[in-house]
């Protein structure tokens, strides 16, 4: 363990003067600044947001998460080292991609530290979509089932699995529970088409017609990530995972732009190239963290069935992973980074010390 860097896994607990209780997520926790400091961080450091634009921090956790449940490996490691600066970084550095190459910015104002975002505060679109390249996952294993349409898109049949699909497909799904609409069951993560979306975007919190969110809001980008990724490189960008919300800017308009993160190995799936050209699929993304707790237990049924998650948290709790996996997943997600970015993750030596400078700095301590 003495090379192993130091990892970060309690976020929720710096000195942060906050406008409501904070927000510890799986892996991130998100501190709302109050307005006065949001209103002096805006003008001191010129973000392009509104005056009266609440702004918060965001500081990334080096936990992991799968199944709904956190996981720790030998040595009482509460945590996958340099896990945080990773996404925090390939999330940065798409979104300003995005930004310079003329789409939508994001709600980023400001990194700090490697393990610290400064973001607007947008109201969130009640929508997340995946933008899919190859069928897999829930959509090849609902097409084997027999299902041919997918939020509008008519699959041909003969497909198999893991094959690069003629066009991107876009399939966006509910966040929370949407009441009301015809077609949309009542319950959370349900895919909903394109033509409900347009005919019920209110609902959906949009604030005009939803016809964006089937057209450059996730084509553009994810032909961006796809395009960017992949040459010379060895990989391939299967899907990826968009959010939206708006926000006002400096002006005081309303915008829509991009939240959470993006092409990350958290909310993207990734596969080796060359290993996909010779008939193999090889995971460079959560997904190979995934199929290694499948292995591990003893019955798997207990990390893919909902009803059993009181069986599932118990598994969680009480298994210690292999130094060796979580250190694979380290150096796989360190690895992409570096792909990604064109330069190395810096993992921070003294974590919690270096965010407390970071913050001071901001003067929020």
């Amino acid at each position: 363990m003495a090379n192993i860097p130091t990892i970060l896994e309690i976020s929720d607990d710096f000195p942060i003067a906050t406008s409501s209780p904070v927000h510890s997520g799986k892996v991130r926790s998100a501190y709302w600044l109050t307005s006065n400091d949001s209103r002096r961080l805006v003008e001191a450091r010129g973000y392009p947001a509104s005056a009266d634009s609440q702004l918060g921090i965001l500081i990334i956790s080096d936990r992991i998460s799968a199944f709904e449940c956190l996981w720790h490996g030998e040595g009482d490691l509460r945590g996958v080292p340099g896990k945080g600066a990773a996404l925090n970084a390939i999330s940065a550095h798409w979104f300003d991609r995005f930004r310079t190459e003329g789409l939508a910015r994001s709600h980023i104002l400001e990194v700090p530290h490697p393990l610290v975002w400064v973001v607007q505060r947008a109201q969130p679109i009640q929508i997340e979509a995946i933008a899919r390249r190859y069928i897999t996952g829930s959509m090849w294993r609902a097409y084997h089932a027999g299902a041919r349409d997918f939020c509008g898109y008519t699959l041909p049949p003969g497909l198999r699995a893991h094959e690069r699909l003629e066009e991107l497909v876009v399939t966006p799904s509910t966040k929370g529970i949407i009441r009301g609409i015809p077609g949309v069951p009542e319950a959370d993560d349900v895919n909903v088409s394109r033509s409900i979306l347009r005919a019920h975007w209110r609902a959906f919190d949009f604030r005009a017609s939803a016809t964006s969110i089937a057209t450059s809001s996730c084509y553009a980008p994810a032909l961006t990530l796809s395009a960017a990724i992949s040459p010379g490189q060895g990989r391939i960008f299967v899907d990826t995972k968009f959010e939206f919300g708006y926000v006002h800017s400096e002006s005081g308009t309303l915008e829509m732009i991009y939240m959470d993160e993006v092409g990350t190995p958290d909310s993207s799936r990734i596969w080796e190239g060359d290993a996909y050209r010779q008939g193999q699929v090889v995971e460079r993304s959560k997904e190979a963290f995934r199929q290694a707790l499948l292995d591990l237990a003893p019955d798997p049924a207990v990390l893919l069935d909902k009803q059993r998650m009181a069986e599932r948290l118990a598994f969680a709790a009480t298994t210690t992973l292999p130094l060796e996996l979580m250190m694979d997943v380290s150096q796989n997600y360190l690895g992409l980074g570096r792909e990604i970015t064109g330069s190395e993750i810096r993992v921070p030596e003294h974590p919690r010390a270096e965010i407390l400078d970071a913050l001071a700095g901001l003067g929020l301590i």
